[in-house]
């Protein structure tokens, strides 16, 4: 796919660079611009398949970029290090929404995003993703639900409320204080735990994320166990364990 990096940060552009020559072969970078007006130059003669844009840079910003490109047909991936514009990144049909620094993993899976949405010809089906709204609805509500795909449709689920989040395969039980019975839900344990993050939980075992806040003690042992307030015993591995002990000594 043809690539446009477009970031006013030297030091940005340089790493996402580097991370997609390294991790996402499918993609080829055909120019790196450092402002709006040389990312339209480029834009116009590159036709690219796939733009990185970052929002904030002198001139012309990220969106009003997009608004000089009428009838655009590649996928936008917007790169930012703040979350206020997730709704803006919406209205233009935005891909995908990754905050500095950008994490390997969510580079890979935007990537992903866009060779599946990809088509030979050269056009792009640029419909936002899911991802995406979540993003949005993170802003919007910090701190008090997530909305979560389930049998019944999305369950809404107070943060405050989920005692720890277990893995299942590809899906995820989440386990609440409200209710005896784990709610089934279709994301994968990392996909909820990028939801939690900053909100109190901490992935203590490859099935496991919990919510230090309904944590009743910690039983020393070669990982050790975490007993939860609902009596659940959940492992703490041992390549997490000193990390735990060091983020639990800051609450």
């Amino acid at each position: 796919m043809r690539t446009i990096i477009v970031d006013d940060e030297k030091l940005s552009r340089s790493v996402l660079k580097l991370l997609l020559e390294k991790h996402c072969p499918a993609v080829n970078i055909v120019a790196v611009c450092a402002d709006g007006i040389s990312a339209l130059e480029a834009i116009e003669k590159y036709q690219p398949d796939l733009l990185f844009l970052d929002v904030e840079m002198p001139g012309l910003n990220g969106f009003e970029v997009l608004k000089a490109c009428k009838d655009a047909s590649f996928s936008i991936i917007v790169t930012t290090s703040h979350d206020q514009y997730a709704l803006d990144a919406i209205r233009h049909n935005a891909l995908d929404y990754l905050l500095k620094p950008i994490i390997r993993e969510d580079l890979i899976d935007a990537v992903d995003k866009a060779i599946a949405r990809y088509h030979p010809n050269g056009s792009a089906d640029t419909k936002p993703d899911t991802s995406l709204l979540e993003v949005l609805h993170q802003h919007l509500y910090p701190g008090e639900r997530l909305a979560l795909p389930s049998h019944e449709g999305l369950r809404m689920l107070l943060v405050k409320d989920i005692l720890y989040c277990a893995a299942d395969g590809d899906t995820t039980l989440v386990h609440l204080v409200s209710t005896p019975e784990p709610c089934l839900v279709f994301r994968s344990l990392k996909e909820v735990e990028s939801q939690l993050k900053n909100k109190g939980f901490f992935r203590v075992h490859h099935s496991y994320v919990v919510n230090l806040n309904h944590m009743d003690r910690y039983i020393k042992g070669d990982g050790g166990d975490i007993i939860m307030k609902d009596g659940s015993c959940i492992p703490v591995s041992r390549h997490r364990k000193q990390e735990f002990m060091d983020r639990i000594e800051k609450l």
